[in-house]
């Protein structure tokens, strides 16, 4: 397969994991055996038909969406590369899709299982001060929505605990204000008045609200450690602003509302939750009608 240049591609792949690069390997490998017995010998002969011939063939092996929209990755990178080095003129992954899996709705949580996460931690109460941090984590999470790296994000000019609200930054650096719940406030304050002195250390002060026991900013693997501690069963954070998103809604929320409460660009994004409330309701009505 020299004509197809596989293994000057992945030299010049930077930064890339041996893991990964073996499954570049692998997945490139494949395609080009496929694509020779196709009547393409070198990436020139290559066009977008033949590649979705190829993405054709992976479905009808029953391939399954993720593997394949890793695959036509793989293509888009080797692809480019081979246009960049000018053994093609024109990419043919340009316009390629890949196939879209069956989505998933968002998990929302049971309202008893929020309740052990704020009253009753499955693996806390050793320690007051961790307690307490751990506590404000889970308030900000659920009472207002916030993506892990905003929690961890947070620095102290980011809370007005006197207004109830806090100043979040979202992806693309894009700002934006949201409410505090009497709860979240009042965990905060406990928090930041009485218990974060404790983990500040001479060597890494920073402003960060939330710090792990080294005395640096909680990264989004301490707060999912946080979760683990408090949950009886494994938990997402994420999970937690799909269950505000979701209980918004339920409540009677305006979906663009819920949209800037969120962060999202896009409304499209928002209205995931809308299905999520509505198969809550056909949940119900199944389980509790009897004629359902």
């Amino acid at each position: 397969m020299d004509n197809w240049g596989l293994s000057a591609w992945l030299d010049s792949l930077s930064g890339v994991a041996d893991s990964t690069r073996a499954v570049y390997e692998r997945d490139a490998a494949a395609a080009a055996r496929w694509l020779e017995q196709a009547g393409c010998p070198g990436p020139e002969s290559v066009d977008r038909r033949a590649l979705r011939s190829y993405l054709a063939e992976l479905g009808n092996n029953r391939y399954a969406a993720r593997t394949i929209t890793r695959k036509v990755s793989v293509l888009r990178r080797y692809f480019g590369w081979a246009r960049r080095t000018g053994r093609m003129e024109v990419d043919p992954t340009l316009g390629l899709a890949a196939p879209r899996g069956p989505s998933k709705l968002p998990q929302v949580l049971k309202d008893d299982h929020i309740h052990t996460l704020i009253s009753k931690p499955a693996r806390a109460g050793d320690d007051d001060a961790r307690d307490a941090r751990d506590l404000a984590i889970v308030e900000l999470l659920y009472g207002s929505g916030l993506r892990v790296s905003e929690l961890c994000g947070l620095r102290h000019d980011d809370l007005d605990l006197g207004r109830a609200a806090v100043r979040v930054w979202g992806k693309g650096s894009k700002q934006r204000l949201v409410p505090l719940s009497d709860p979240a406030v009042a965990a905060l304050g406990a928090w930041l008045r009485d218990h974060r002195g404790s983990f500040v250390t001479s060597d890494t002060p920073t402003a960060a609200v939330f710090l792990n026991q080294r005395g640096r900013a909680m990264t989004p693997r301490d707060v999912r450690r946080v979760i683990d501690r408090r949950s009886v069963v494994p938990t997402h954070p994420h999970a937690l602003r799909h269950t505000f998103a979701t209980h918004l809604l339920d409540g009677g929320a305006d979906l663009r509302a819920v949209q800037e409460l969120l962060g999202h660009a896009d409304i499209a994004s928002t209205q995931i939750y809308t299905h999520v409330s509505r198969e809550r309701l056909r949940e119900v009505h199944r389980s509790s009608h009897p004629r359902a």
